[in-house]
């Protein structure tokens, strides 16, 4: 527990940065700066079916340290469709691989080994094998992929079920005779 007052200020070589992260999981962004956590726990005695919230934040942490190779850009191209384009420059159909699996989707490009000896004066273009993962939500699925001039594009589509979309109920209106008692209309016994 930290004093609430200090009398004096320590002088520190360099500042303290602190990530106070809402869930089970500690994040810094250095070596030197402290972890911080909040435990939710309590909250879930009270709140049903949101213990989910912290498996997405854990999984959003996760995925978001990821190396930054390939780049990549997410776009909403309508209400439910969506686009992810990865600049894949150099790889061929045959070296990627698309995976959909428990709202993960997963990009793999395994490059083949070069097996002939080159000499380069500058090596700048990246020839390595990588992975990325993508955190779709619910009902978000993949519609399709095609890989063009070094760019692939995977198109998403979000597909609600019936059971989810917005509807109109309609409001029945009470008549002046509420009060008497209704008939009963009895149907034959087949």
């Amino acid at each position: 527990m930290e004093a609430p007052f200090r009398a004096f200020a320590v002088p520190r070589s360099r500042p303290r940065k602190t990530i106070v992260v809402w869930g089970r999981r500690n994040v810094s962004l250095g070596k030197d700066m402290p972890m911080q956590t909040r435990d939710l726990s309590p909250l879930y005695r009270t709140l049903v079916g949101f213990d989910r919230i912290n498996n997405l934040i854990d999984n959003a942490m996760r995925l978001d340290a990821a190396p930054g190779y390939p780049p990549f850009n997410v776009e909403q191209i309508g209400e439910n469709d969506f686009r992810i384009e990865l600049a894949v420059a150099g790889f061929s159909q045959s070296e990627l691989t698309i995976e959909f699996k428990e709202n993960t989707l997963l990009v793999t490009g395994k490059k083949a080994p070069v097996e002939e000896a080159r000499r380069f004066l500058h090596r700048g273009i990246a020839e390595r094998s990588f992975e990325r993962r993508f955190g779709l939500a619910d009902h978000v699925i993949v519609q399709g992929a095609r890989l063009a001039d070094g760019v692939l594009t995977i198109d998403l589509v979000r597909q609600l079920p019936e059971a989810l979309k917005p509807r109109t109920i309609a409001i029945d209106t009470v008549a002046k005779d509420a009060g008497k008692t209704a008939k009963t209309i009895e149907a034959d016994a087949a």
